[in-house]
C-alpha cells in the first residue's frame, strides 16, 4: 500500500550468538510459550542463544538475533536465516541521508483515507472481545499508518516481519506462522499480502492462529505499481480481495486508498519507466510528486463512491473468524461497483 520505509541501525555489529536467556527475547513469556517450530509446529525450547524444536525427527534450531527470534522455514521461504544473522537488508532498501532529507520536503502522493478510522474500529472490536487482547502484526517492523490507535496498554502487540526494523519482535514468514493454533485475538496484515508469494496460504495461516471469533485486518493494493522490488507479486480487485478472506465473516470492507492516488502513482511510474539511471529517477520521482500530489485530495470525496470500488489504489477488509465460508456465487452478488 502506502510506501513503508525504515532506517536500519548500522551500528548493529555484535553477533546473534551473544544473546543469552529468555530475558533477551523481545516477546512476553506467555507468547514465548506459544511459539512453535515453523517447520513441523512442535514446541520449542530455549537452549543457550537458540530456540530448538522438541520434535527429534525435525530437530530444527533457530537463532536469536539481538533479542529477535528468527523463525523461518527455509525449505519453503524465499528468505534465509543467514540473511538475518549477517544483518543483510531484505525487504527494506535504505536510502542515503541526502535522499532521506530531500524526501521530507517533497509532498507525498499517497493517502490512506480509511486507515486511522479502521484501526480505531479494530481496537474497539478487540477490546469488546477480550480484556487483554493479543494481536499479531505481520509486517510490523515499523508502525503502519493509523496503527497508533492500537498502542493501548491493554493490547499486546506481537510485531513480526521479514526485516529487522525498529519494532520487529520476531522474524517470521507469514506462509508458516510460528505460533500454536488459536493464539491471537487479532491479526493485522497491512501492505503485506502483495509481497508474499502465496497470499492464500498466508491467509490460511492467519485463520489458523486466530481464536474463534477473532478478527483480521488487511490492507492490500489494487492499482499500484511494483514498490517492493523483487518482493512484489500480487494485486487484487475488490471482489478478489473479499474472496481471499472467504473463510471469514465480513465486518467491514471497501476502498482505503482511492483513484486519485492510483492516478498519481501511475503518472509517477510512467515517468520512471523512461530511465534506469538512479539520479534521473530521483529527479523524475521528485518532479512527479511535486506535480501530482494534489490528486490524492480528490480521494477524500471519492472514497465511498461506487466507481471507486472499480478504480481504487487499495482495499481493506475487517473480518471475523466465525466458521462460515463465502461461496463464489455469493461472492459475485457482492459487486457494488459502478457497473
Amino acid at each position: 500500500m502506502v510506501e513503508r520505509l525504515v532506517e536500519h541501525d548500522k551500528r548493529q555489529t555484535q553477533s546473534a550468538h551473544e544473546q543469552h536467556g529468555s530475558s533477551a527475547i523481545k516477546l512476553s513469556p506467555a507468547m514465548q510459550q506459544r511459539l512453535r517450530c515453523p517447520v513441523c509446529r512442535a514446541a520449542l525450547d530455549l537452549v543457550g542463544s537458540q530456540l530448538r524444536c522438541t520434535n527429534t525427527e525435525c530437530d530444527g534450531s533457530f537463532p536469536i538475533v539481538h533479542g529477535v527470534p528468527v523463525l523461518i522455514n527455509e525449505a519453503a521461504s524465499v528468505f534465509s536465516t543467514q540473511d538475518f544473522i549477517n544483518l543483510r537488508p531484505t525487504y527494506f532498501k535504505q536510502d542515503g541521508p541526502v535522499v532521506q532529507t530531500i524526501r521530507r520536503f517533497i509532498p507525498k502522493i499517497s493517502a490512506n483515507i480509511k486507515g486511522a478510522r479502521n484501526f480505531q474500529q479494530f481496537a474497539r472490536l478487540l477490546l469488546e472481545r477480550a480484556d487483554a487482547p493479543k494481536v499479531l502484526i505481520i509486517g510490523g517492523g515499523i508502525l503502519g499508518q493509523g496503527a497508533e490507535h492500537l498502542l493501548d496498554p491493554r493490547i499486546e502487540l506481537v510485531e513480526s516481519d521479514v526485516a529487522l526494523g525498529p519494532r520487529t519482535a520476531m522474524i517470521a514468514d507469514a506462509h508458516d506462522i510460528p505460533f500454536e493454533d488459536e493464539t491471537f485475538d487479532g491479526v493485522i496484515a497491512q501492505a503485506v499480502l502483495e509481497h508474499v508469494v502465496d497470499p492464500h496460504r498466508c491467509v490460511e495461516e492467519i485463520h489458523r492462529v486466530l481464536k474463534h471469533g477473532g478478527y483480521v485486518y488487511a490492507e492490500t493494493p489494487f492499482i499500484q505499481q511494483v514498490h517492493g522490488r523483487r518482493y512484489d507479486f500480487t494485486r487484487f480487485t475488490h471482489l478478489g480481495h473479499r474472496r481471499l478472506f472467504r473463510n471469514f465473516e465480513e465486518v467491514d470492507g471497501g476502498a482505503t486508498c482511492g483513484p486519485g492516488m492510483a492516478l498519481a502513482w501511475t503518472y509517477q511510474y510512467f515517468l520512471l519507466s523512461f530511465t534506469t539511471w538512479k539520479p534521473a529517477r530521483a529527479a523524475l520521482r521528485a518532479f512527479a510528486r511535486l506535480t501530482s500530489f494534489y490528486l490524492k485530495y480528490f480521494d477524500y470525496y471519492l472514497i465511498d463512491k461506487a466507481g471507486t470500488l472499480d478504480a481504487a489504489s487499495g482495499y481493506y477488509f475487517i473480518g471475523r473468524k466465525a466458521g462460515t465460508v463465502l461461496s463464489d456465487r455469493e461472492l459475485i452478488m457482492l459487486y457494488k461497483g459502478a457497473g
